[in-house]
């Protein structure tokens, strides 16, 4: 345990982040040296945001995976600011990025309300296509033995051939909306300088297959799960694989942990391909990235023929002086 609520503080710190990184960004065309400044503190701040939530993440929430990130995000942030500081402008993109990210994602994981309506939203479609599939999904289970995600109209049970087992509960919660994956598209397709024609055709269709895609995932999970449509002679090693005691678990595992991640992968992959096919400016971002990672300049866009085609288009440049 803690000694005392990260969330209390990360979350609003949250907010001063987004206004910084906004507002930095934002005074880039008029006080380029001052907007420097306010965008390096923005990422100075964002790496004692990682620092204070990697804790939470091993102890709370016990992810290993997540709090390696959340430290590895630590100097990465840091050295972030300092590039930005010492001219590197093109870093600018990925603060524009980070801040419409958070826009859009900080309301419906600090409002109560807002999380629940989007979280609701999500169970009633999955409960929709479930019915559209032939299946007869109970939503909103009652009871403590049946506790649904924050109270929320939008879990689902599923009764057990076992009568000693109180029965089968899938939740959907905020990571089950798809809105991270959103978020984050959304952020570097209105962070690039592009006709708005293409970004906003690149914005409707990454939106769109990610809504779609996210509500066939959180059914499949869902049937998978409360019809136990992966249970076999593995279950066992699963179970010791995944740190689970619970044999019903092993079908929620497979489907999610396993089919659901990859495939997500892959079709995540795939809407970024298009999204940079049609907003080559976005190569810039991996430009940045990569430079952090091995201190080489590359022009991606250039390497694998992807210029913009339209004169319209204003590729962003690194100005970094060495």
């Amino acid at each position: 345990m803690l000694p005392f609520d990260v969330l209390a503080v990360t979350d609003p710190l949250a907010w001063v982040l987004i206004a910084l990184f906004g507002g930095g960004t934002l005074a880039e065309r008029w006080r380029p040296d001052l907007a420097r400044y306010a965008v390096g503190a923005a990422w100075g701040l964002f790496a004692v945001f990682w620092l204070l939530l990697a804790p939470f993440f091993f102890f709370e929430q016990n992810s290993f995976v997540e709090a390696l990130l959340a430290l590895v995000g630590v100097p990465a942030c840091l050295y972030a600011g300092y590039l930005l500081v010492d001219g590197r402008d093109s870093l600018f993109v990925l603060s524009r990025a980070v801040a419409v990210m958070g826009l859009i994602y900080l309301p419906a994981e600090t409002i109560p309300l807002v999380r629940e309506l989007l979280v609701e939203h999500v169970a009633s479609q999955t409960a929709s296509l479930m019915s559209l599939l032939g299946y007869d999904p109970t939503l909103q289970p009652i009871g403590p033995e049946r506790p649904a995600y924050e109270g929320f109209h939008a879990a689902f049970y599923f009764e057990t051939p076992d009568p000693n087992h109180a029965g089968i509960v899938y939740n959907i919660i905020m990571a089950c909306t798809g809105l991270g994956s959103m978020a984050i598209f959304a952020g570097c397709i209105a962070a690039v300088r592009a006709p708005l024609g293409r970004k906003l055709r690149a914005l409707a269709v990454s939106i769109s297959i990610i809504y779609v895609l996210n509500i066939i995932r959180t059914t499949f999970i869902g049937l998978a799960f409360g019809h136990q449509w992966f249970d076999g002679p593995y279950t066992p090693y699963l179970l010791t694989l995944f740190g689970e005691s619970d044999p019903y678990m092993v079908s929620h595992i497979v489907a999610e942990s396993v089919i659901s991640q990859l495939l997500s992968v892959v079709a995540l992959v795939g809407i970024a391909w298009f999204v940079i096919r049609e907003l080559p400016e976005l190569l810039v971002i991996i430009d940045d990235v990569a430079y952090m990672a091995t201190g080489e300049d590359r022009d991606t866009a250039s390497e694998i023929g992807l210029l913009p085609d339209t004169e319209e288009a204003v590729t962003e440049q690194s100005t970094s002086d060495d």
